[in-house]
């Protein structure tokens, strides 16, 4: 097999599977870890008792739900509430039904890469809200994000929630908020979840849990690469590594190869030589404080205009405008 042969591809996910497993260190985008078995994994993950941030999340939406939707309501009397990476909408529904029970007017827009968890959030919404304006986009955020933002009439209050701005390093964080910011126009507000620094094995043990939930949603992408390109990764032969940087405040997770071993992907033309203990980074999951993220705003040239913190102050919301 030649793996000096040109290939073409077909998708974004196998030209990203490609060059990450190519490069050195070999790397995969954690978006990937989603598909129909991904979303149902990251669901179990959010019920463990390890994960408090979904908790934390929920907390601050079920005890501040009010004073939220009086800062939304003042930024615009009528407005589109879109969510990036909606998920299952567990936590927004908190908000929904406070906003639709104080006639609110506003219409919902979740946006999501996995057209799955969309289909599974638009039935569930039909039931609960029936009368209220929903529509969901699928793609990924600044494609969608764009879509909506260039059809739509209304005010806009973007919603980031489940601190997934962690996935990013502080440089490319920036360049997001400075993306999201450029989409935004004057009366729109970014409504942005963020996972604080805390003590070093909470953080750990909330991507590394004993009963191997997280290591089974960080072999996922192999799972996908295996039943979509071809490919024969042997998921038992690699391990689910977790690693927090208290300094930094930055959680990596890996895949490492336990063996020396051969990996082909059919699709892709593609022969992956791992050597004993061979990482494939997976995901980051940075945690911050108030310093960084008041230097994040500013280095995007944005406001912030309100924040809400957890009663156990694990997590905090912060609200974004343009400056």
């Amino acid at each position: 097999m030649n793996n000096e042969t040109a290939t073409i591809f077909e998708t974004a996910f196998e030209n990203e599977i490609y060059q990450g497993l190519k490069d050195y260190p070999k790397h995969l985008s954690s978006k990937y870890f989603y598909d129909e078995k991904g979303d149902a994994l990251f669901q179990d993950i959010m019920d463990m008792p390890e994960y408090y941030l979904t908790d934390a999340e929920y907390d601050i939406f079920t005890n501040q739900k009010e004073e939220i939707a009086n800062l939304f309501s003042k930024s615009a009397s009528r407005f589109d509430l879109v969510e990036l990476g909606a998920g299952d909408g567990k936590k927004t529904k908190v908000l929904l039904h406070h906003f639709f029970g104080k006639g609110l007017q506003f219409q919902y827009l979740p946006i999501d890469i996995s057209q799955n968890a969309l289909d599974q959030l638009e039935s569930s919404l039909k039931k609960e809200f029936p009368n209220m304006k929903v529509k969901t986009v699928q793609g990924t955020y600044f494609e969608a994000l764009e879509e909506v933002t260039s059809t739509q009439e209304n005010s806009k209050i973007i919603l980031f929630l489940g601190s997934n701005i962690g996935n990013l390093l502080h440089p490319q964080a920036v360049t997001f908020l400075k993306n999201v910011r450029q989409l935004m126009h004057e009366n729109d507000l970014f409504f942005v979840g963020f996972d604080q620094k805390k003590n070093p094995q909470a953080i750990l043990d909330a991507y590394n849990d004993q009963t191997g939930i997280t290591a089974a949603f960080n072999k996922n992408i192999l799972a996908r690469i295996n039943s979509e390109l071809g490919g024969n990764f042997d998921l038992e032969k690699f391990l689910h590594w977790e690693v927090y940087n208290p300094e930094t405040g930055t959680a990596k997770s890996y895949l490492v190869s336990q063996e020396e071993q051969e990996v082909i992907i059919e699709k892709l033309a593609l022969k992956i030589d791992f050597k004993p203990w061979e990482t494939i980074h997976t995901e980051i999951s940075q945690k911050y404080d108030d310093q960084s993220i008041h230097w994040l705003a500013e280095q995007a040239g944005l406001e912030i205009i309100g924040e809400f913190i957890d009663s156990k102050k694990q997590y905090k919301n912060y609200v974004f405008k343009k400056q």
